[in-house]
């Protein structure tokens, strides 16, 4: 049985928490913290606009991005109106594995449907409250809305491939619930690539063939039914190379069509669905992209454009289609103009507009004549972008002069989604921080002109540096004016709690340390420079490489060198780039290779100091030169899984790699994770004080780390703490019942680590319960089990982890106390919060990706000392332990993103301020977020609390009050002395 917990224990471990866990100070939201709420990238085929309502004037911006989450964004503002993540809601491994999702809405319906995975779900236009929530097998290929049905009602098609199988499955659900009312299955082995309707008939599109060498397939249902009516194949084999040179328009047009080109991108090949002919026409000399923009409604006219680009430049042409004969010719052509380029397509009843979205103008165009309809050069661009690509909205005012309105939402080759006005950019959203995947906090560097000066009065004698430093301070007088304008603000903000903004206008670290720069790394190739002394602005973004539609950049190591202010980030594919932490130029970069060569990276100390080592493919390092060597064992992955400690044994110029051991896991068994202690951990104290003033000393051996094996088929998570010196296993502790489908994570800093994972566990006390749940388990590290014992090397200077352990001077092993929680909710991203000396105590920060927020733990909350089965004594008590409970639910005033909703955070990095009571949090993934953390409070620094008006008001009464008394006082004292006798 679970012992439940008295009242008054409950009270006395809640006293001991410390304050700033009891507490949520609202004014310090937004002032200490920052979120960037993304989305992700905008897709091109999910991304429109959308009336919510039938009665509504206004539309919304609705979205379903590269990171898998759908979003409503206000055109307005902005804004984002509500999101779903869809990518964190599947369970489906082919949704992250294909990575595919779809997104469409009903015209005039207040819902939009998605399936992401092989889930299809509908969501309320206006709030994103799911209306239904459907899975099924497989994954889905493609998604439409059925505009004309038998009934009122719209239906949606959902295309399915269930590879287990090898079947495709068309199924038609209820729009109302996500019923299905027809299903449609075929088992081929012909690749599915889209479904789509006309006004009488649905048509699945198939890949026919082998790689390389496939032609086309359309299969026609009828629409109440969903039996099949014809088959018709299209084309010849190896006219089609892959399925990315396919592109199918026009669902639920009057007249839709399939269209592919070759693989010189020369001819373009189009097929009106129901025909058996198709039709080629040439395209633009030089073309490497070609793009169909067609209408979605089937009122609207059979008109589709052609968007062809070349390596400089873009073309559009436009096409129309017989509705009686199925004949495609062209209309009109829209001229050559340099850069990418962007199309946009948009419908008024039966009349089609296309947009034109170039690097200095909007232009809109009539889908019946070439004529331009409206141009606006654009504004508020403060350097060219070239689009991406863009949808549009296009408003015809009310009058006789037929004036046109038109805002378009176009995707930037920065990785920003902008959305303009007639020509104005009214926002920007800067939807390329999304898909982090390295980050790490830099100071804010001297200037170059000051680190110069102070080198060059360190190499010189006392006379000329002295000299040199007094002309350095006269010529910096000429700052004194500004620095004096300055002060009146600084006195201002110094009482009301604000922040300055340097007159300058340049950066510059404040006496707290708060003011840092976060450099991150995205997936995309993007590198940002973040201020997070400015809620997390934008600094600065460069792209460090053009990197293919379907590859991601593999980060394996990021590092910053403070002396240089120069920030190096190293790839998998042997590559690197190099920048200057303030402004983001690039000093060095060299390109990703074809083929992986990098296993990982380790932050090694060298004669030249902190660097990155490149370790290869199956933990092979290679030669090094003498003065790049590291120092100290590099532990490194083997070709089966296992751990490796690599030295390196000098020989002239040349350092070569030399295995020192091995640790070779048990049979079944694979690491799942790998914990170290932070780069800074700073330690305060090296024992423990009891209450009863006896001391246990902690076990701080810095060459550790921590190794979590998984056993897939016992379901068993095995825990080693091992030595990097000599790769000896100083403990181990086996749990059983662990799901290993479920990630498992470990965290480690001074004397103690925690591994999260989901397992079931067996009582003790009556084995035919258990409890099953998120678990936590977290360990001590202690140099002897007994208070004031330092175990056999008692009060030795040094030792040797290559001593044998049997000999008693050698090493000990370390005295390890553990206990296990129960979690309210899965966690992740384990991170451990650091401070400048290490007295502060720490928190164990964690994402929860079930409620969307980062709960900061208190270490004294997973206390393994904590007393089981009893109250705790009243030295105990006096120790900050209190009585042990296996839950820890999840208290929303220990989470320190509030009430954010921040999704998909991948990894958490926390950095010392100054001050030793803070700790700077940064997370990325999806969302950005940051924010200071004070585990003890704020002891050194006065908080935004303190009324700094009443302070300088009662001084300022004092003074008066003394200046006002002080002459009645002297006057007394002046009588008395003429009174008093002689």
């Amino acid at each position: 049985m679970l012992a439940i917990p008295s009242a008054t224990t409950l009270l006395v471990g809640l006293l001991a928490l410390p304050s700033a866990v009891r507490a949520v100070f609202r004014d310090e939201v937004g002032h200490i913290d920052y979120h960037h709420q993304l989305l992700g990238l905008p897709q091109r085929e999910t991304t429109f606009f959308h009336r919510p309502r039938k009665d509504d004037q206004g539309s919304l911006l609705y979205t379903l991005s590269d990171e898998g989450v759908l979003g409503a964004v206000n055109p307005g503002n902005g804004g984002v109106v509500w999101r779903q993540f869809l990518a964190g809601n599947s369970n489906n491994e082919t949704a992250v594995r294909g990575g595919e999702g779809f997104a469409r809405a009903g015209e005039g319906e207040g819902w939009v449907a998605s399936a992401y995975g092989g889930e299809v779900h509908a969501w309320d236009a206006v709030t994103g409250r799911n209306k239904f929530w459907a899975r099924f097998p497989g994954r889905v290929k493609d998604l439409e809305v059925m505009e004309m049905t038998e009934s009122q009602r719209k239906d949606v098609l959902v295309l399915f491939e269930e590879e287990e199988k090898g079947e495709t499955v068309l199924r038609r659900l209820n729009a109302a619930d996500g019923s299905v009312v027809w299903e449609f299955r075929e088992a081929i082995k012909d690749v599915p690539l889209q479904v789509s309707t006309n006004v009488e008939k649905v048509f699945v599109v198939f890949l026919k063939g082998t790689k390389g060498a496939y032609s086309l397939k359309v299969t026609t249902l009828d629409t109440l039914t969903g039996k099949r009516l014809d088959e018709l194949v299209i084309g010849t084999k190896a006219n089609l190379n892959d399925e990315e040179d396919i592109m199918l328009v026009g669902a639920n047009s009057a007249a839709p069509i399939v269209a592919w080109t070759d693989a010189e991108h020369t001819t373009l090949r189009v097929n009106v669905l129901g025909l058996k002919t198709s039709q080629e026409f040439p395209l633009v000399d030089g073309a490497v992209s070609v793009e169909i923009h067609a209408p979605h409604l089937i009122q609207s006219q059979p008109h589709f454009l052609v968007h062809s680009r070349t390596a400089t430049s873009n073309k559009g042409e436009v096409y129309h289609i017989d509705l009686k004969t199925g004949h495609v010719s062209k209309a009109y052509d829209l001229p050559l103009l340099p850069g990418k380029g962007a199309f946009a397509t948009s419908s008024i009843s039966a009349n089609v507009y296309f947009t034109r979205i170039t690097e200095d103008e909007l232009i809109l165009v009539s889908s019946q004549s070439h004529g331009v309809l409206g141009r606006w050069p654009l504004k508020n661009v403060d350097a060219k972008v070239s689009p991406v690509h863009a949808v549009s909205e296009v408003i015809r005012k009310a009058g006789a002069d037929g004036n046109y309105a038109v805002r378009s939402a176009a995707l930037t080759t920065d990785d920003e989604w902008a959305l303009v006005r007639n020509g104005e950019v009214g926002w920007t959203r800067p939807e390329g921080l999304s898909g982090g995947v390295a980050a790490t906090f830099a100071e804010i560097p001297e200037s170059e002109e000051l680190a110069r000066s102070l080198e060059q009065e360190a190499h010189s004698n006392p006379i000329e540096a002295y000299i040199h430093r007094v002309k350095r301070h006269i010529n910096d007088l000429q700052y004194l004016p500004a620095y004096l304008n300055n002060i009146p603000a600084r006195l201002i903000s110094s009482i009301a709690g604000t922040d300055v903004t340097s007159s300058t206008g340049k950066h510059s670290r404040d006496s707290f340390g708060f003011h840092k720069l976060v450099i991150l790394a995205t997936k995309r190739g993007m590198v940002y420079g973040l201020d997070i002394g400015n809620s997390g602005a934008v600094v600065w973004h460069k792209r460090a490489f053009q990197l293919p539609k379907a590859q991601k950049w593999d980060v394996k190591g990021i590092q910053v060198n403070e002396s240089s202010g120069q920030v190096t980030i190293l790839g998998a594919n042997n590559d690197f780039v190099v920048l200057k932490t303030e402004t983001g130029d690039v000093v060095s970069v060299k390109a990703p290779s074809p083929e992986a060569t990098t296993q990982s990276t380790a932050l090694v100390d060298t004669p030249v100091g902190m660097r990155l080592l490149r370790i290869g493919q199956k933990g092979k390092i290679g030669d090094l030169p003498i003065d790049q060597a590291p120092k100290q064992t590099v532990v490194t992955r083997g070709t089966d899984g296992e751990l490796k400690g690599v030295t390196f044994i000098a020989d002239g110029a040349t350092a070569h790699e030399s295995t020192s051991w091995i640790f070779s896991l048990p049979k079944d068994q694979r690491i799942v994770s790998v914990a170290t202690r932070p780069s800074h951990d700073a330690i305060a104290s090296i024992g423990r004080v009891l209450g009863d003033r006896t001391v246990k000393y902690k076990y701080l051996n810095p060459n550790t780390i921590v190794a979590a094996a998984i056993d897939d088929k016992a379901w068993t998570l095995t825990v080693y703490l091992l030595d990097t010196v000599s790769g000896q296993i100083l403990s181990s502790a086996k749990y059983n019942g662990v799901d290993p489908t479920k990630s498992v994570e470990c965290a480690m800093a001074e004397n103690w680590f925690a591994c999260s994972f989901f397992g079931q566990y067996t009582l003790r006390e009556n084995s035919a319960q258990s409890l099953k749940g998120y678990q936590i388990v977290v360990s001590d590290l202690y140099e002897s089990e007994e208070a004031n014992d330092r175990g056999p090397l008692g009060d030795a200077s040094s030792f040797s982890s290559l001593d044998p352990v049997d000999v008693p001077t050698g090493v000990a092993l370390p005295s390890v106390v553990s206990q296990t929680y129960i979690m309210g909710g899965p966690i992740s991203a384990l991170q451990v919060s650091q401070t400048r000396q290490g007295i502060t105590s720490r928190q164990l920060l964690a994402y929860l990706p079930e409620s969307h927020g980062i709960m900061g733990i208190p270490r004294m909350l997973l206390e393994p000392r904590r007393p089981v089965g009893r109250d705790a004594t009243p030295a105990e008590i006096e120790e900050g332990l209190f009585r042990y409970h296996p839950a820890i639910e999840i208290d929303p005033k220990s989470v320190i993103t509030h009430e954010r909703d921040v999704i998909g955070i991948k990894k958490i990095i926390t950095s010392p301020a100054i001050v030793e009571s803070t700790s700077l949090v940064f997370a990325y993934g999806v969302d950005i977020f940051g924010t200071r953390v004070t585990p003890s409070f704020l002891f050194d620094i006065l908080g935004k609390g303190f009324n700094k008006v009443s302070l300088v008001g009662t001084v300022l009464a004092l003074f008066v009050g003394v200046a006002m008394l002080a002459p009645m006082v002297r006057k007394k004292q002046i009588n008395l002395r003429w009174s008093a006798p002689m």
